[in-house]
C-alpha cells in the first residue's frame, strides 16, 4: 500500500491510499480510501509507517542533552588556520600550543581572567575545537603561558620574517595601563598615561607599516619614553638581523640624543617630528628677506644647520591651527574661573588671612590643572593676589599654531615630502592597537598577575590575539562600519589637509547596511552574530547525535569572506 498524490488544478491535491495489483500483464490501482480530509502531519506520519519507518513518541524518543555556541570559534580557528597560527606559536605540537591558540579564541570571543577563561573552555566549543579535554584546569592555562613567555622571542622573530623587510619602516610607541596591586614588579609610579595616580605597567609596540603588531616589550611604569628606543634598535638590528629599517616614532620617543645614536649606528633611518621649541628656532631664524613658507600649498621642505643630514619637512593645517586656538581659549578660561573663586575665597579669610605661601601653593595647584602656568602673572600681596594673562606668551604660542615639522633622514629619492608625512601619521596604526588592547575588544587591564613573566606573557597573548583580530577585521570590512577602502584613500589624498570620509564609508554611516544588504556591525556585533550558531547535542531512542545549526547568509557571508583569498592575509603567512 502507498499514498498518491493527485493534483486537483487550484485546489488542494487529493490523497489516495492505494494498492497495486497485477492482473495478466497489466499494474492495476486499486484505491482503498481517500485521505484528503487527513491533516497533513497525519498524512505524512501514515507515509513513513507505510514505508516501515518505526514510529514513537517524539518526547520519549527524543532528547537536548546540550547546546553550546560554536560559530564564532569556528570563524576564528578558520582565520587561525589562514595566518599559520599553529606554526607561529610552535612547529611541533604540545598541549601547551593548544592552550595558548585556545587562550587567543576566548580572548577575541570574551576577555576576562585566565581563571576564567579556563571554566569558559567548556561554555563553547573552544576547549573541545582546540582539543583540550574537559580537565583544564587554571594550573594548566598559567603553565602555557609560562612556556608561551619563553618563546616569544622565536614567534616575534617569524613575525618579523613576514612583515618587516630590509629598507622597510617599522612603527614604535608605548602606552602603559594601570595595576591595581601591590605585588608586581613591573608596576611603578611614573607617567600613567590612563590619567589614574596609580601604579602602573608600560609596554612598547611595534608594528608594520600597515599597523600589524610585530612585536611587544613591557617596562616598568616609571621608565621614559626614549630610553625604551635602545632596545627596539638592538632587537631591530640582532633579534630580527635586518640591514637597514627606518625606524618611526613621536617626537616624545625619538629625541635628538636617540636620533644622533641611531645615526652613529648606520642601520636605521628614522621618520620623526619637532618639538614645539626646535620649531620656534627654525621659524626665527630663517631670514626675514625669504619668502613664506607656504605660498605653493601646505607643505614646504626646508634645511637648519642644527639638522644636518635630514629633511625638514614644514607642514600647516589651518583646522589644527582653528582647534588648537579654541581649546586655548576654552583653558584659559577654565583656570580663570578657578582663579576667581579662589580670590573671592582669600577675600573672605579677614579673620586668619592666608599666608603668601599658601596662595602660591593654593594657585599652583589650579594653574597646573589645564596646565596654563605659562600663560598668566601673578602678584600675592597681604593675603590676596591678582592675576592677568600673559599675553606675549599667548601670542608666542599661537604664531606656531597650526604648523608641525616632519624630519627624516631618508633622501628624496626613497621618501617624497608627501610620504614622509603619511608615514608619520601611520603611527596613528598604533595607538589605535593601543585603543582595542585597552577598549572591550581584548581587555588588557585589569592585569591580574604578580609575577614579571606572567605579566610580560599576558601582554604578549594580548599582541596575539589583536594580530588575529586585525586580520579578521581587514578581511571583514565590508561588513562592518569603518573604511574599508582606508589604505587607498591614505595614500592619494592631501597628507596634511583635514582628511574627509570616502564615498564608501559615508554611504555605510547613511544606510547601515552593506554592499550585499547584509547589517553593518562592530567586532562584537560579528562576534555575537556568530555566536548564534551552536552545537546540539541530541539522543535519539538513547543514541547521541551532535548537529550545527545551518547559518544564516548573513553568517555564511563572514565565513566566505574568512576563507577568501584576501589582501590582509599575508601569502608568507601561509609559507
Amino acid at each position: 500500500m502507498y499514498i498518491e498524490t493527485v493534483p486537483n488544478r487550484g485546489s488542494r491535491p487529493a490523497y489516495l491510499l492505494r494498492e497495486t495489483k497485477r492482473e495478466g500483464a497489466r499494474v492495476v490501482k486499486h484505491t482503498l480510501a481517500n485521505l484528503s480530509k487527513l491533516p497533513d502531519d497525519a498524512i505524512a506520519t501514515l507515509r513513513q509507517a507505510l514505508k516501515g519507518v518505526k514510529l514513537c513518541e517524539a518526547t520519549k524518543s527524543f532528547s537536548v542533552k546540550s547546546t553550546i555556541p560554536c560559530g564564532h570559534v569556528k570563524a576564528i580557528r578558520r582565520a587561525m588556520e589562514r595566518l599559520g597560527m599553529s606554526e607561529l606559536v610552535s612547529s611541533k605540537p604540545c598541549r601547551e600550543r593548544d592552550i595558548v591558540l585556545a587562550l587567543i579564541a576566548q580572548r577575541l570571543i570574551e576577555p576576562c581572567s585566565k581563571l576564567a577563561t579556563s571554566l569558559r573552555f567548556r561554555l563553547s566549543t573552544v576547549g573541545a575545537d582546540f582539543g583540550l579535554g574537559e580537565d583544564v584546569d587554571e594550573n594548566d592555562v598559567y603553565a602555557a603561558m609560562d612556556w608561551l613567555a619563553g618563546r616569544q622571542s622565536f614567534i616575534e622573530k617569524k613575525l618579523a620574517s613576514r612583515h618587516l623587510d630590509n629598507g622597510s619602516m617599522a612603527f614604535y610607541d608605548l602606552s602603559c595601563s594601570s595595576y591595581y596591586g601591590t605585588h608586581c614588579e613591573l608596576a611603578k609610579r611614573g607617567h600613567n598615561r590612563d590619567g589614574l595616580d596609580l601604579p602602573a605597567v608600560e609596554y612598547g609596540l611595534l608594528t608594520d607599516r600597515e599597523g600589524r603588531p610585530v612585536s611587544v616589550q613591557v617596562y616598568p611604569g616609571n621608565t621614559g619614553d626614549p630610553k625604551t628606543v635602545p632596545d627596539q634598535a638592538a632587537k631591530l638590528k640582532n633579534s630580527f638581523g635586518l640591514d637597514r629599517i627606518v625606524l618611526v616614532g613621536d617626537r616624545g620617543m625619538l629625541t635628538g640624543t636617540q636620533i644622533d645614536e641611531l645615526r652613529d649606528d648606520g642601520t636605521f633611518g628614522w621618520i620623526s617630528c619637532l618639538r614645539s621649541n626646535d620649531i620656534r628656532k627654525l621659524l626665527e631664524d630663517r631670514d626675514p628677506s625669504d619668502a613664506p613658507l607656504f605660498t605653493k600649498g601646505c607643505l614646504a621642505e626646508i634645511s637648519h644647520p642644527d639638522f644636518p643630514g635630514e629633511r625638514l619637512v614644514a607642514c600647516f593645517n589651518p583646522f589644527l591651527k582653528e582647534d588648537r586656538g579654541r581649546t586655548r581659549n576654552e583653558l584659559l578660561a577654565a583656570t580663570e574661573q578657578r582663579l576667581v573663586r579662589l580670590q573671592a575665597s582669600a577675600a573672605r579669610r579677614t579673620k586668619k588671612p592666608m599666608t603668601d605661601g599658601e596662595i602660591g601653593e593654593k594657585i599652583g595647584r589650579r594653574i597646573e590643572r589645564y596646565k596654563m602656568a605659562k600663560h598668566f602673572t601673578f602678584e600675592i600681596k597681604n593675603g590676596n593676589f591678582t592675576f592677568a594673562r600673559d599675553e606675549e606668551s599667548i601670542a608666542h604660542e599661537q604664531a606656531l599654531d597650526g604648523i608641525y615639522v616632519i624630519r627624516t633622514s631618508e633622501p628624496a629619492g626613497k621618501l617624497t615630502a608627501d610620504e614622509a608625512v603619511r608615514a608619520y601619521k601611520s603611527l596613528g596604526n598604533v595607538e589605535k592597537s593601543f585603543r582595542t588592547f585597552k577598549g572591550v575588544d581584548i581587555l588588557v587591564r585589569p592585569i591580574r598577575h604578580r609575577t614579571t613573566d606572567r605579566v610580560k606573557a599576558h601582554i604578549f597573548l594580548c599582541m596575539l590575539t589583536y594580530y588575529v583580530e586585525w586580520h579578521m577585521r581587514r578581511a571583514l570590512s565590508s561588513l562592518m562600519y569603518g573604511e574599508d577602502d582606508l589604505p587607498a584613500a591614505r595614500a592619494c589624498r592631501d597628507p596634511v589637509a583635514k582628511a574627509t570620509p570616502t564615498s564608501e564609508s559615508r554611504r555605510k554611516k547613511k544606510t547601515g547596511v552593506s554592499v550585499d544588504g547584509f547589517p553593518l556591525l562592530e567586532w562584537r556585533g560579528i562576534m555575537a552574530t556568530l555566536g548564534t550558531i551552536a552545537r546540539t547535542t541530541i539522543t535519539v531512542n538513547g543514541v547521541p547525535v551532535v548537529m550545527d545549526t545551518e547559518p544564516s547568509e548573513h553568517q555564511s557571508r563572514i565565513f566566505r569572506l574568512l576563507a577568501a583569498e584576501a589582501s590582509c592575509w599575508n601569502r608568507r603567512c601561509a609559507q
